[in-house]
């Protein structure tokens, strides 16, 4: 296998490794214990590794020749009834996860643009802009208010009463059908989200690195 390809697995792993460590130290922070006392605030990536999303997935997207890369750890658990804010406690939790992605995006992007000073390596900066291209398109991808996307827990707080109301039945419904959830995800993704999402990764990648 490539090298570069193994080196984007495991920047993969770690990328979605750090997001959900960061919903879990979010929780922690607002006053729920949950995700620490489940051990779900260590670094280690096996107490995180999904073995569909995290492992067969990337495989899967990997051996099509698919032009991304993708995937997931398993979710932090939190009781949203502990938080201290209970207006913007469970948004709060769920915008951490894609900004720790920007964060480590916005962070390779300065290793880029500092590359002729700290005489980076042409081979380092392409898997510096490598890891840039996959922390926003994960940012992108979470926020999209589809549930169980982090984008489900952030939208009801800017939506009227009324349409708050009646979007928390439809994502109630999707979070208990979890199938049904993933399948609406892909299926959108791939007829409508795909193209968009992947031009606006592109221009936030062109952006950050000054191209």
């Amino acid at each position: 296998m490539d090298p570069l390809m193994i080196a984007m697995i495991v920047a993969l792993v770690l990328s979605v490794v750090i997001h959900e460590m960061a919903h879990g130290y979010a929780a922690n922070w607002l006053g729920d214990p949950t995700a620490r006392l489940q051990g779900r605030l260590s670094a280690n990536p096996l107490v995180h590794i999904d073995p569909l999303m995290s492992v067969i997935l990337p495989g899967l997207l990997i051996m099509t020749g698919s032009p991304f890369l993708f995937g997931a750890a398993k979710p932090v658990p939190y009781n949203p009834y502990n938080f201290t804010n209970q207006k913007w406690g469970e948004a709060i939790v769920a915008a951490a996860g894609p900004a720790a992605n920007v964060f480590i995006a916005i962070v390779f992007a300065v290793l880029v643009r500092l590359a002729d000073v700290l005489q980076l390596s042409e081979t380092f900066v392409v898997l510096a802009v490598q890891i840039i291209i996959l922390n926003i398109f994960l940012a992108l991808f979470n926020l999209v208010p589809i549930p169980p996307l982090d984008g489900s827990k952030i939208l009801p707080k800017f939506l009227p009463f009324g349409l708050a109301m009646k979007y928390a039945t439809f994502r109630d419904v999707m979070e208990r059908n979890l199938a049904l959830s993933f399948a609406v995800v892909i299926i959108a993704f791939m007829v409508f989200l795909g193209a968009p999402l992947h031009a606006l990764t592109r221009s936030a990648t062109m952006f950050l690195i000054g191209g």
